[in-house]
């Protein structure tokens, strides 16, 4: 038999996790002017094409700014627990871009890492945390759910 709250507690210990790691990523790249996606992208080796055309000069103060946003909102999303639902599959992207940017198959960035690395394991935790609807475990969500208007099933009644 499981222990309910010993299971909300891994859920929500790895929600903060995932989110602290995302939140902590989006400042430190907020932070340093001198930031810029293009590096990752020019330096990618699967989907190389599509990589090289995103770290066009023209393109990639675009691409960086919603990186690094993207960090921020997410991890603020997964910290609080408020719409985790709706950043959980940016998240899983996110983490999916940087694993197929690195992989040279079969290693992954460099030979210590053998078909998986750590993105597959952050995108097997952040598909845990969606499937277990994290946001309603101690998070804003939970809140969200309790209100009037969103209790409501029928969209035209709104």
């Amino acid at each position: 038999m499981r222990d309910a709250n010993f299971e909300k507690g891994v859920i929500l210990f790895f929600r903060i996790a995932m989110g602290w790691t995302f939140l902590y990523a989006g400042l430190s790249q907020i932070s340093n002017p001198n930031f810029s996606a293009a590096g990752f992208l020019s330096h990618t080796k699967t989907f190389h094409p599509l990589f090289i055309w995103l770290s066009q000069p023209n393109i990639v103060p675009v691409v960086s700014f919603l990186v690094k946003w993207g960090h921020v909102l997410i991890g603020l999303s997964l910290v609080t627990g408020c719409l985790v639902r709706f950043s959980i599959p940016w998240a899983i992207f996110l983490v999916m871009v940087y694993y197929f940017g690195h992989l040279d198959f079969p290693y992954v960035e460099n030979h210590s890492s053998f078909i998986v690395d750590f993105h597959l394991v952050y995108a097997g935790i952040l598909y845990y945390l969606l499937k277990s609807h994290a946001g309603l475990i101690w998070g804003v969500d939970a809140w969200l759910q309790r209100l009037p208007v969103v209790k409501t099933s029928d969209p035209s009644s709104v």
